[in-house]
């Protein structure tokens, strides 16, 4: 009876161990599954779970030459956080600035159908330059990007000019001063559109000089360097770590641009032409990039018919029709309901996506401001098939009076008003 005890006792323990071996095989397949297949987090890439200084020095490494890889498979497209397709500065800067919480998220973790709400800030560099400061609304000095950024403020518009002046306000604005606010900007994780305004200087309907340089060309030597032009800053951008989200061929052209070859009423077929050079230009560097046509009066349904009703017929290429839009405080309402009937019209009519470009009101009415600015981003965002892609602030960082501008965002104490609030909904 003793020795048949024990033979059970045997095969009982026989069988627990088998079953806490099959267990513990069935542990190790499982992690070897999910080890094989870990879930990417873009900036780790040593695959902690987190991302840290460590990765931070590893991608340095990297870039110096001192690792050919890092440790885990996926080390290479974790460290590619603005996703433009390679590792650079760029990337470096990024992750710093993600660790020391600057930023909540890298660049390629943005959505691309999300809706920008924007800021043209190409007046900010001459502003610091000449001792502007920028405080938060509790007093705080900060740069002015962060306190843009936290009013909910996530994309950037940048104008460029051919040969500028050094003028303060007129001037600047050069290929050399777009690259360096646009790497400052997409390092603290904002979206960029870069304004074409193909002019030494302000390009609007009033305006729209040819450059200096260009001035003896004809037609066919125009359009070749409307390219050239256009193609060479875009490369500067790329090789700089920038790939804009949106360009716009023009600046306000409500009759064509590069007066008087492409005048849109005395030839609608040259500036359709020209619009198809800075198209092409911008797809050969960056075929994701939308073309912007920018046009101003949002609310001015028979000049925007007249305007694409002749692109179109005369083979113009672009992806989004741009508008601009300054009410004053008494007919923002009125003029609003006007541009939303447009832009569903410009839906209807021609199947393009709709980019609020430009907006502004006078400073000094900052609670209508704030309620243009609501009604104007759920107007937009309005428009079927998500066809409103954004609503921008022109300097909205702007200080009354400056350069006889009086329709920003701030105060003259450097703080702004409330008017921003409008972006926070």
């Amino acid at each position: 009876m003793k020795g048949s005890k024990n033979k059970k006792l045997i095969v009982i323990s026989l069988l627990i161990l088998i079953l806490v071996f099959e267990n513990l095989i069935l542990h190790i397949n499982n992690y070897t599954v999910s080890a094989a297949a870990p879930q990417l987090l873009y900036g780790d890439v040593d695959v902690s779970g987190e991302v840290n200084s460590l990765d931070y020095a590893l991608i340095k490494s990297y870039l110096l030459g001192n690792i050919t890889d890092f440790p885990d498979v996926n080390g290479k497209k974790a460290a590619d956080v603005n996703g433009d397709g390679s590792i650079d500065s760029l990337d470096i800067s990024l992750i710093k600035s993600f660790i020391l919480g600057i930023i909540e998220r890298f660049p390629i973790e943005t959505p691309a159908n999300t809706f920008a709400k924007g800021a043209d800030i190409s007046w900010l560099p001459q502003m610091e330059a000449s001792g502007y400061k920028f405080y938060n609304n509790k007093g705080l000095q900060q740069d002015c990007l962060q306190i843009l950024k936290d009013y909910g403020v996530n994309s950037v518009r940048i104008r460029t000019w051919v040969n500028p002046s050094t003028d303060k306000w007129n001037g600047h604005c050069s290929t050399n001063e777009t690259i360096a606010l646009a790497k400052r900007a997409k390092n603290l994780g904002f979206r960029i559109m870069i304004d074409f305004h193909y002019s030494d200087s302000w390009a609007d309907p009033g305006k729209q000089t040819k450059p200096a340089a260009w001035l003896n060309l004809d037609f066919n030597g125009l359009m070749k360097m409307t390219y050239d032009y256009t193609y060479d800053v875009m490369t500067k951008l790329r090789n700089n770590g920038i790939l804009p989200e949106w360009v716009q061929v023009g600046n306000e052209t409500n009759n064509g641009m590069l007066w008087e070859d492409g005048k849109a009423s005395n030839n609608m077929k040259n500036f359709a032409w020209l619009v198809n050079c800075g198209y092409d230009a911008v797809k050969a560097v960056n075929p994701k990039t939308k073309v912007i046509v920018h046009i101003s009066n949002g609310f001015n349904n028979t000049l925007f018919r007249w305007m694409f009703d002749g692109l179109n017929s005369n083979g113009a290429k672009y992806d989004v029709i741009g508008m601009s839009l300054y009410p004053d405080k008494d007919n923002y309402p009125a003029l609003l309901n006007q541009c939303l009937n447009n832009m569903n019209d410009m839906v209807s009519r021609y199947n393009k996506e709709i980019m609020i470009c430009e907006i502004g009101m006078q400073y000094n009415y900052a609670s209508e401001s704030k309620a243009f600015i609501i009604d104007m981003v759920n107007k937009t965002k309005s428009l079927p098939n998500n066809k409103g892609l954004g609503v921008f602030y022109w300097e909205p960082e702007s200080y009354p009076g400056m350069n006889g501008y009086n329709k920003g965002c701030w105060n003259s104490d450097g703080k702004p008003t409330i008017a921003l609030d409008g972006f926070l909904n």
